[in-house]
């Protein structure tokens, strides 16, 4: 009977690990791209009690944890502490430092006064909600004096996005990339009178069966904002609710075209999805930036009532 309990065991540990290996955009293969720290839990407790039990099979079995596991751990290796950091360290700034905060709300969530509270105490230079509606819209009507720039895109869809902005906005532009109800927010940010940075804010739909059955219309808009931008050229952020883990091929992808660093590598995972459950959690909010930024502080925030916690990311800028 144990022989058999632990063939379907490790069979699940090899399966969930072969299949986002599949060429395939549908969810179901996908979607295993992201509990890729849970998986490695999972084997290891699978090897554990093999090694107890050593069942007829044992060798077998484990080798194949073992193999599982190494693969496993290889994309999300870069993101463990005391890997080397992609991004430079600065110490706090006097000028030329840009405080982000990115915060998904949960449209369904109706207590604003945590993010609210959030945002005085840590007084973001810039703020991103998303999955927020009228509601939230005229919740946070109270950070106005502080942030006069802003960008309402008030949606019941669960694709609602703000930005609110305490440096000044010009060019400021909302586009449907790919989906037509899926915003996104593109903007020329005026840190001092001599220096504009470039900022993209995203919000694409995940592959899920509520969703998108396909992962092609996220990894599109990921790509088509990587062809856009020219971080050679000029200071560049991209920043948001991706839906997507930073390990997966598609932002792996999208690093690579774009040419923007990752400030959590070397760092930590700073999983920010799901709030409310320890056990299944992964980093879906974002922040990636172009080479003339430091990293000042990284951090993910306290609960605020949402699914996701807020991110809070502070850069300086050095060129």
């Amino acid at each position: 009977m144990i022989d058999w309990l632990f063939s379907i065991s490790t069979s699940v540990c090899v399966a969930i690990t072969l299949l986002p290996c599949v060429n395939s955009d549908h969810w179901l293969f996908r979607c295993w791209e992201f509990p890729r720290l849970q998986i490695m839990l999972l084997i290891l407790l699978n090897s554990l009690l093999l090694f107890v039990f050593k069942t007829d099979y044992y060798a077998f079995y484990l080798a194949a944890m073992i193999v599982c596991f190494a693969w496993q751990a290889h994309w999300v290796m870069p993101y463990i502490p005391g890997y080397p950091t992609e991004v430079p360290g600065a110490k706090a700034a006097l000028s030329h430092t840009v405080k982000i905060l990115t915060a998904n709300v949960l449209m369904s969530n109706r207590n604003a006064t945590h993010l609210v509270a959030c945002i005085h105490q840590h007084r973001p230079d810039m703020i991103l909600t998303l999955e927020s509606d009228e509601w939230w819209q005229d919740q946070l009507h109270a950070i106005h004096d502080d942030y006069p720039y802003r960008v309402a895109v008030p949606q019941s869809n669960l694709y609602g996005m703000h930005l609110y902005s305490k440096l000044r906005l010009t060019d400021t532009q909302v586009a449907y990339l790919v989906e037509s109800d899926i915003p996104s927010i593109h903007c020329h940010v005026e840190v001092d009178d001599s220096t504009v940075v470039h900022c993209h804010f995203l919000h694409p739909a995940p592959p899920s069966p509520t969703e998108n059955t396909s992962a092609k219309p996220r990894d599109k808009e990921l790509l088509c904002i990587a062809r856009q931008v020219r971080p050679d050229l000029y200071p560049t952020i991209v920043t948001g609710d991706l839906n997507d883990v930073a390990w997966s091929p598609t932002t792996r992808a999208f690093r690579a075209r774009s040419g923007l660093l990752d400030p959590r590598i070397g760092r930590g995972f700073f999983n920010t999805f799901h709030a409310d459950y320890v056990c299944a959690r992964w980093p879906l909010d974002h922040l990636f930036h172009s080479h003339h930024f430091h990293i000042i502080d990284i951090k993910r925030l306290e609960h605020i009532g949402s699914d996701h916690f807020p991110l809070l990311t502070e850069l300086h800028l050095t060129q």
